[in-house]
């Protein structure tokens, strides 16, 4: 009896000494992971994964402490967060859902996991995309979304949502909080200065995050006084950086002033504005590719790129508009376009020093032509670096500033337990080579792997 007892200690001790073995979905292994904020990269890990949730990063030595339903060994791979690309459009029309459909599959054979819309004209099959994405019935990224833009009484662009006056206003938010938007997109089409003003207010008002075009006539410095959350391209922060901004602005010449405004361009009043969006926390996203694209267009043959296969017909044809403009500016000897390139190298490290929430957004959708979806993406982490950013800032534009405008930074921007496990797994490592983003061996968006 004594014995039986003695042998029934010994079981229970040895019992109690065994692992604890947690059951995870996924689980990558001997990965070294890229921590993009830092710069710095911790070889040798593992990645558990359950549901759409990293539950743990640590050494690959404690792999005997969980058992997954796909194990995938990593060795000598990179694995960072998901990219975002924090400017695109779905837009083009009913006629063109399908082929906009497309864009989905194509941000994720680029290792986008995140895209922030900024506005169009198929809003309710984008709420109907972003819904299949989020239940796991549909391959795409994670769509944020303004939903329709705000213009003036003559909108730019299909599907915008006109303001005529300050009554406009209330309805216009209403509309778009009832249909759950995640920000207001303002746009230049014929929208006032005083109305551009006056949405920011009402939005501010509301808690509703604003961002996009300002009419040529108004202040950045003024917007940002009044809460604007994010500026989309960069004419609106070159303009306040001209002393001659406010003579400009009585001539009424909108985009005409832009010549004066590259060739009247003042550090010190760059610096005095850098400092302010920093300190406002007001998001600029430069969409340095597309600039790129347009002031070659006219010059360039698309016709052999590997990505024209892949794009509808429909979608094509919208092209035409933005390459007869190329030709006219061409044939009337405008170099503004490749003037402003050369100005933007000089204003993007003292921007990014100065701590301004730059990211990186590619404009890509119907109407920009031969900006292709997942790849213009890319194109724009390697303008940041052509224009003075490392490789490591580059991608802190896409994956750790993207966040920030909606203020999601504990839940996106690191490969970090209790992070969402939206993850790319590269053979090379991009810190030190920003074309290494290409080297894509796998996606995980969600928790499930992407082939």
């Amino acid at each position: 009896m004594k014995k039986l007892s003695t042998l029934l200690l010994v079981i229970i001790f040895i019992s109690c000494q065994k692992k604890h073995v947690e059951e995870v979905d996924l689980l990558l292994l001997h990965v070294n992971v890229i921590d993009v904020a830092s710069g710095t990269i911790t070889e040798d890990q593992l990645v558990a994964i359950k549901g759409d949730t990293i539950t743990a990063v640590m050494s690959s030595d404690n792999a005997d402490a969980y058992t997954a339903k796909e194990t995938i060994d990593a060795i000598d791979q990179f694995v960072m967060p998901g990219l975002w690309d924090n400017h695109v459009h779905f837009r083009g029309g009913d006629s063109l859902i399908s082929e906009n459909e497309v864009y989905l599959k194509m941000f994720l054979d680029f290792g986008i996991t995140t895209v922030r819309d900024a506005g169009g004209d198929i809003t309710p099959a984008v709420m109907e995309w972003r819904k299949q994405i989020a239940a796991g019935t549909m391959a795409g990224p994670t769509i944020f979304t303004s939903g329709p833009k705000l213009d003036g009484s003559k909108p730019a662009w299909a599907g915008s949502i006109k303001i005529d006056s300050v009554d406009d206003i209330g309805p216009a938010l209403d509309s778009l909080q009832s249909i759950g938007t995640d920000y207001v997109k303002l746009y230049d089409g014929n929208l006032t200065k005083a109305m551009f003003y006056e949405i920011i207010k009402a939005a501010e008002s509301r808690g509703l995050k604003t961002a996009g075009h300002m009419p040529m006539s108004g202040d950045i410095n003024t917007a940002i006084d009044l809460g604007l959350d994010g500026s989309e391209h960069l004419y609106y922060i070159l303009k306040a950086c001209s002393p001659l901004a406010d003579s400009l602005t009585e001539l009424g010449l909108g985009y005409g002033m832009m010549n004066t405004i590259l060739d009247t361009y003042d550090p010190e009043l760059a610096e005095t504005l850098f400092k302010k969006l920093a300190d406002n926390k007001v998001t600029v996203t430069p969409t340095l590719y597309i600039m790129k694209v347009l002031a070659e267009l006219a010059d360039t043959d698309h016709s052999s790129d590997s990505l024209l296969s892949k794009i509808g017909d429909g979608i094509i044809a919208t092209y035409q508009r933005r390459i007869e403009g190329a030709r006219k500016a061409k044939a009337s000897g405008n170099t503004s376009r490749y003037e402003m390139r050369e100005l933007v190298k000089t204003i993007m490290r003292p921007m990014y020093d100065a701590g301004v929430n730059i990211v990186a957004g590619s404009d890509c959708g119907a109407s920009n032509s031969y900006v292709y979806p997942g790849e213009s993406l890319i194109g724009e982490l390697q303008q940041m670096v052509v224009m003075g950013l490392t490789p490591q800032e580059a991608l802190t534009t896409s994956v750790v500033n993207g966040p920030k405008f909606f203020e999601l930074e504990k839940k996106y921007g690191g490969v970090e337990k209790g992070k969402v496990a939206d993850l790319l797994i590269l053979k090379a490592n991009p810190l030190e080579d920003i074309d290494h983003v290409l080297t894509k061996v796998f996606v995980v968006k969600g928790g499930k792997l992407v082939q």
